[in-house]
């Protein structure tokens, strides 16, 4: 990892490291977390949350919530996705996810999203493989959005989202031709977008309120 926040800790300044989960997906909200360590913790991360199994990424996301100064998440839904499209949808995310934070920060990491803030921003890519508290903003966006498609899964059982998430996989796009559009799918999404326009079925779409 590399010790980007010492920049700020040793002038005693507070940083947050900020990351997304979910831009690929079909289905389900981007989600965004934000993360503020105490100065000088001791860095307990080496790898970003894609290369984590399921049961490190929920050991170091109880971790993180033990020895972080502030956790907090926001989300890009798939309405707002379809609004804006999904890159300037999570960057709003990003800057709702920066609101309420109690405290006055020296500057913001970001795992390659530019922001217009009046703070230092410093957004290089691959930040969550290479900086401490980006990769623990991955872990917690991770945990939560497999958590939120878990309990959607239960809501809507027809598509297998406790397995794949709502990524564009073999079992959701067959999903998609057999049971139609949920109202969490993002339709501006080209699989999504082809189920209602009947370019998979070579007739009229689905649609699953």
């Amino acid at each position: 990892m590399e010790p980007i926040e010492f920049e700020f800790w040793n002038k005693g300044k507070l940083v947050a490291g900020l990351d997304e989960a979910g831009r690929g997906p079909l289905a389900g909200p981007v989600v965004v977390a934000c993360v503020i360590f105490p100065p000088f913790t001791e860095f307990f991360l080496d790898s970003d949350s894609k290369k984590l199994s399921p049961a490190k990424r929920v050991f170091f996301f109880k971790k993180i919530l033990r020895k972080a100064l502030y956790v907090g998440v926001s989300f890009a839904t798939p309405r707002e996705i379809e609004e804006f499209n999904v890159y300037r949808a999570t960057q709003r995310a990003y800057l709702k996810a920066l609101e309420n934070i109690p405290f006055n920060l020296g500057g913001v990491i970001t795992d390659y999203m530019p922001l217009k803030l009046d703070i230092p921003v410093i957004s290089p890519p691959k930040a969550d493989e290479k900086i401490f508290s980006v990769a623990a903003a991955s872990v917690v966006a991770k945990v939560i959005r497999d958590r939120i498609m878990e309990l959607y899964s239960i809501r809507f059982p027809d598509y297998g989202f406790e397995k794949h998430k709502g990524y564009p996989t073999k079992e959701h796009i067959k999903a998609l031709k057999t049971s139609g559009v949920s109202e969490i799918h993002r339709r501006n999404y080209k699989p999504v977008k082809e189920v209602l326009t009947g370019k998979l079925f070579g007739e009229g779409g689905k649609n699953k309120p």
